[in-house]
């Protein structure tokens, strides 16, 4: 398990997916993406388990842990932390302008 940092860079070992991490959790996790352990050496292709897959631009979160993760490379893995899968982040409304 490695030591997650705001603005580390990780990939998926099992597809394209690449990510940013925007916050991180206090304590540790495991971060994954198709059931493996994310790395920091890069993305690998290969072929990773169906799971709805990751979108470019799009920021993940875990409520429970805190984490939040910008998707900078999409890839056909689902990430999850401790075995939860990671729910894409709403928008937020703005003021309306009356």
């Amino acid at each position: 398990m490695i030591e997650l940092k705001v603005g580390m860079r990780l990939g998926s070992a099992v597809c394209d997916t690449e990510i940013v991490l925007i916050r991180v959790p206090a304590g540790p996790v495991e971060l994954t993406c198709g059931g493996q352990p994310m790395t920091a050496d890069g993305p690998r292709s290969g072929t990773a388990p169906a799971g709805g897959g990751t979108q470019l631009g799009k920021r993940y979160v875990d409520v429970e842990s805190g984490l939040e993760a910008l998707c900078v490379r999409p890839g056909a893995g689902a990430l999850a932390v401790d075995g939860r899968p990671l729910t894409i982040k709403a928008a937020q409304a703005l003021p309306a302008s009356d």
